[in-house]
């Protein structure tokens, strides 16, 4: 073991490889911080729960966060999950029932140590904010407080696979990432010589998940599987639900604070996925002291009233012009005594050509016009990534996309802000029997500059106007309602609100098959905010950011991000490139110098979406005193009218030497999509 001190010179003590025995044999690698005294007086446990390799993948995080809180007398397990760093066994999909099984005999032992109280918390963000979550929703005894930070209450609707219905290109790239990520092998100083039994069995068993992924196009008992929405009665441990508005994950907030009936406090800021102390765009808020309080009052008992906190703290963004790099957004924080607001009522705006007009019915007979909208299917390329963390991917100036959309506008006079999520209902038609949408939220400046607010997309061939054969009615008016995702926001005096509709948005969305011409009834369609009305409620008033101090890791090569558009003027195609860099370190603890590398490629032809095609690549390196080991992951994907067409390979080499090889070649019906 490692000793460090802390602040309050209190001794902690960090165990890199303790083992948690499964009943089936299979031992869970962790990496354990506690207070040293533990022993004698010991404490609750916070756990983290993910596949991302605590030697190397997220030791830099982890270094910030989880010695922090032991050296607040608690023990801190970051698990490595079945299949994934230093643990045995095979990781074959997201959320399995061995997944969650294997978590809750990993709490029941952590319970039983000699240095724990028996009570536990889960923290994580992304996988383990869901796990978290999920683990709740079984109601192992020892756990007794969640907080979840970037998850989703709904593994169909609000994952990274489909968004409204329609699949994201995400879902591809995801597990063209997590085939590089797992495709890594153990490491042998931790593991000793069955590293490379472990990683050939890994390799040999690795699955191209995007294939699962696609075979479910529909929400089904596969996606059920996870969800906590199908029973939010079930979810008995107080929740801390945390989400950035630059985020892909951002409506577990309000979902969480709507219908759980057990203490729930949420904290929704202006981020993209990370955690809100070191989160941008900032401002980033003292986060780990929010979570020390959340602990103390459900893991020791201490009377500290979290309880009674405003039910939510949202940041409230204000217009600043669009930069996909963005570091800080301008606003204020809000508080909220309840969720659903009692300050936030729903307001109503009919859409009329090129204008929204006011109008409490849901008709407005005399402006009754059609409106058509065929977006080229390159419409989408300033919607930057699905989910932006730290790279040049925020949404950039919306106008390009805009001057493709059919566009309302709402000359703002008086700041307005919203609060909540937003619906646009249509009434409207299609000239294809499959169909999306897209519905951006804009803020447009005098001088035209475009701000996304927030977006949602459907899928309208999953709506209720298809017919049983899956196909929607050529030339027939149907009913449509798109919601907009969670956010917060004040729209500014001399501004203009503007609702944009495309019936393209890549490369978010996986196009469909054809171009679409949508029809859109003006009079009967209308927008639906949910407004904010001033009233006095408490500031927060956050602490300064604070953290344990950083893993110092030496830089061999530095990272460098880039993401650009390119349009070939001679054929007019577009293509979004991606290349990542991640650099190369070396962990001066242990030795261990790890690279990563990432290429991504969307290509289409404005006037014909059957040519869209992705391509992921992934290099990973890991070394150490003569051990050299690189893998290389490629996936691909086309589709045609009646299917997808998936591709993916693995190469691994050590020492420079080839050692495995393995392709898939999957074709895959489009059903709905």
């Amino acid at each position: 073991m490692a000793s460090c001190l802390n602040p309050s010179d209190r001794d902690i003590v960090r165990d890199d490889d303790l083992r948690i025995p499964l009943p089936d044999g299979t031992a869970l690698s962790v990496r354990l911080w506690r207070p040293a005294d533990a022993d004698f007086e010991p404490v609750p446990a916070i756990v983290e729960y993910l596949p991302y390799r605590k030697r190397d993948g997220t030791a830099a995080r982890d270094t910030l966060n989880h010695p922090y809180f032991a050296r607040h007398g608690y023990a801190c397990v970051r698990i490595d999950m079945r299949g994934s760093g230093d643990s045995d066994g095979q990781l074959l999909d997201e959320y399995t029932e061995t997944e969650l099984a294997d978590g809750e005999a990993a709490l029941a032992w952590l319970a039983a140590q000699p240095w724990c109280t028996g009570a536990i918390g889960m923290i994580g963000i992304s996988w383990g904010g869901f796990n978290g979550l999920q683990m709740a929703y079984r109601q192992p005894p020892e756990l007794r407080a969640v907080v979840s930070i970037a998850a989703t209450v709904d593994r169909y609707a609000d994952d990274i696979h489909y968004k409204g219905g329609a699949l994201l290109t995400a879902n591809v790239a995801w597990s063209a990432q997590m085939l590089s990520y797992m495709s890594r092998p153990p490491d042998p100083a931790v593991r000793g010589d069955a590293w490379r039994g472990l990683w050939e069995a890994r390799l040999a068993s690795q699955p191209l998940l995007a294939a699962t992924w696609l075979a479910h196009p529909r929400r089904d008992p596969y996606w059920a599987h996870g969800s906590v929405c199908e029973d939010f009665g079930r979810i008995r441990a107080p929740v801390l639900t945390v989400g950035g508005q630059a985020d892909g994950y951002m409506n577990a907030v309000p979902a969480l604070l709507e219908h759980l009936q057990i203490p729930v406090r949420g904290i929704l800021g202006p981020w993209v996925h990370l955690y809100p102390h070191v989160a941008i765009p900032g401002p980033q808020i003292g986060f780990l002291q929010e979570c020390l309080r959340w602990w103390d009052r459900w893991l020791k008992d201490v009377p500290n009233e979290v309880e009674n906190a405003p039910r939510v703290n949202v940041f409230r963004r204000r217009f600043d012009p669009p930069s996909a790099t963005a570091t800080t957004r301008s606003g204020n924080w809000m508080s909220e005594p309840a969720w659903p607001s009692p300050n936030v009522a729903a307001g109503s705006w009919h859409l009329r050509p090129g204008t929204l007009t006011a109008n409490p019915g849901n008709h407005d007979r005399g402006a009754e016009v059609w409106l058509d909208i065929r977006s080229p299917a390159d419409t989408g390329l300033c919607a930057g990534e699905y989910f932006a963390w730290q790279g040049p991917d925020q949404p950039g100036d919306q106008r390009d996309d805009d001057a493709r959309s059919l566009n309302f506008d709402l000359p703002i006079a008086a700041p307005l802000t919203i609060m909540g999520r937003a619906r646009l209902h249509l009434r409207m038609m299609v000239d294809q029997p499959k169909a999306q949408l897209a519905v951006r939220l804009n803020e447009v400046a005098p001088d035209g500059t475009s701000l996304r607010v927030a977006y949602g997309v459907l899928n309208v061939t999953q709506t209720g106007a298809a017919g049983a054969d899956g196909r929607l009615p050529v030339d027939k008016p149907f009913d449509a309602t798109v919601e907009l995702d969670m956010t917060c926001h004040e729209f500014s005096a001399g501004n203009r609100l503007r609702v944009s509709i495309s019936t393209v948005y890549w490369p978010l969305l996986w196009p469909a098959p054809t171009l679409v011409t949508a029809r859109v009834l003006c009079g009967q369609s209308y927008l639906v905010l949910p407004v904010h009305q001033a009233t006095e409620q408490p500031v927060p008033q956050w602490e300064p950011p604070e953290s344990a101090p950083a893993l110092a890791l030496e830089t061999l090569r530095s990272r460098a991000l880039d993401r650009r558009v390119v349009r070939d003027l001679g054929t007019g195609s577009a293509t979004v490139e991606l290349d990542y860099d991640y650099g190369c370190y070396r962990d001066p603890e242990h030795g261990l110098v790890t690279g990563s590398h990432q290429r991504e490629r969307y290509d289409i032809d404005p006037q014909d979406p059957g040519s869209a095609r992705m391509q992921c690549d992934w290099t990973q390196t890991l070394e150490r005193d003569g051990w050299w080991v690189r893998t290389e992951t490629s996936t691909s994907l086309t589709s045609d009218a009646d299917n997808f067409y998936l591709k993916a390979s693995i190469r691994a080499w050590l020492n420079d030497e080839p050692v495995f090889t393995r392709t898939f070649d999957e074709s895959l019906p489009r059903d709905c999509h």
